[in-house]
């Protein structure tokens, strides 16, 4: 059986006029897609207005971050993708 990691990544729109919620919509439906689980969203400002979007889900330690930064940057509307946190869940 494979681990579990928890993960934060944190994305950041095109532009301060960006539908965050359309962002964390199809975030969600592709992270789902691909394993996670116990997805959540947080908004935090950056610099000139604009917010990045902070999600945090548990994710099968086996595919890595890649696959995370793969779809993620696919999602219309986002412009860079970071890994903020990546650790092996236990329980």
């Amino acid at each position: 059986m494979a681990g579990v990691v928890v993960v934060i990544t944190r994305l950041m729109p095109d532009s301060p006029d960006e539908n965050l919620d359309h962002i964390k919509k199809e975030a969600e439906k592709v992270l789902h897609k691909e394993g996670a689980m116990n997805l959540t969203f947080e908004e935090k400002p950056m610099a000139f207005g604009l917010k990045a979007i902070f999600a945090k889900f548990a994710f099968p330690e086996d595919k890595g971050t890649d696959v995370i930064e793969n779809i993620l940057s696919k999602v219309k509307g986002v412009s860079s993708v970071n890994i903020e946190d990546y650790r092996r869940a236990f329980g």
